[in-house]
């Protein structure tokens, strides 16, 4: 096993989770007036996703890498589409659901590839499968959410 190329991998979910955190931001407090329901949830993702942040940073210093901190350009790329996006949508809560429901398929997606691709260790597979099943669970109560909205 290649401790750079796990390093790598860990660093490419780290900007994912960075772009989650981020798109969060941008979507807070935009629903909660008609969506009430969701707030809890929400607030347990943004919450998860500090932790999920933590755990990657702790293992790619504990693999003897460093961390990179930063977001992706894609979802620097994603966020501006939504700010555009949002200012010619009618229903914005629902446009809202839509770009939280494409972000966590899109962090699903990133972290099953970070799996496929034979590059992380044991140790580093337990934890972004440990984090892809929490992705998972998020997903569904958003997707859930979306298609009753």
């Amino acid at each position: 096993m290649n401790n750079d190329k796990t390093i790598s991998v860990l660093n490419d979910l780290l900007n994912i989770t960075n772009d989650r955190i981020a798109g969060f931001a941008k979507v807070a407090d935009k629903v909660w007036d008609n969506y009430s329901e969701l707030r809890p949830a929400y607030d347990d993702m943004v919450a998860e996703s500090w932790d999920m942040k933590q755990d990657l940073i702790d293992l790619i210093t504990a693999k003897g890498g460093d961390p990179d901190n930063t977001t992706s350009v894609s979802g620097a790329f994603h966020r501006a589409w939504i700010d555009v996006k949002n200012t010619f949508t009618k229903d914005k809560d629902e446009s809202t659901l839509e770009n939280v429901v494409f972000g966590e398929k899109a962090a699903i997606d990133a972290y099953d590839n970070a799996l496929e691709s034979g590059d992380l260790c044991p140790e580093s597979t337990t934890l972004v499968l440990d984090q892809l099943h929490h992705l998972k669970a998020s997903y569904a109560k958003f997707e859930t959410l979306e298609s009753i909205s």
